[in-house]
């Protein structure tokens, strides 16, 4: 869109200044005249151009906060999607933890009763 804007804007200029040219080599008026044609050409094409910078800059100015408003969604998305993966994470771990803690007292009492046997043999023996 850009590109497209910036061949109008140098169409513009560059017909306007053809324009300007040919119209004071073939002239039929005076030279007073001749300039205050010339000068209300020149500003018709700054009053056209002035609008379409005005309406570039609009474009533009609109597209950008278009950009924003999707980039700031996406992001949104892409943080509450890694939210939710954070927390599966985290209940998966939690789990691997009590499995773990289970099987460590399990070890543990086991671990007990050994030492209670071989105490009980010594007392035997």
């Amino acid at each position: 869109m850009a590109s497209n804007t910036g061949q109008t804007l140098l169409a513009l200029l560059t017909g306007a200044a053809i324009g300007a040219g040919i119209g004071i080599l073939y002239a039929p008026d005076k030279g007073s005249k001749t300039r205050n044609k010339i000068s209300k050409e020149t500003k018709k094409a700054q009053k056209r151009l002035n609008k379409q910078i005005k309406e570039t800059s609009n474009t533009l100015s609109e597209k950008a906060q278009a950009a924003r408003l999707n980039f700031e969604e996406k992001l949104e998305d892409t943080l509450s999607s890694a939210s939710y993966k954070a927390d599966d994470i985290l209940l998966a771990m939690e789990d691997k933890l009590e499995a773990l803690r289970k099987q460590n007292a399990k070890l543990q009492k086991d671990v007990t009763v050994e030492k209670a046997k071989t105490k009980a043999k010594k007392a035997t023996a």
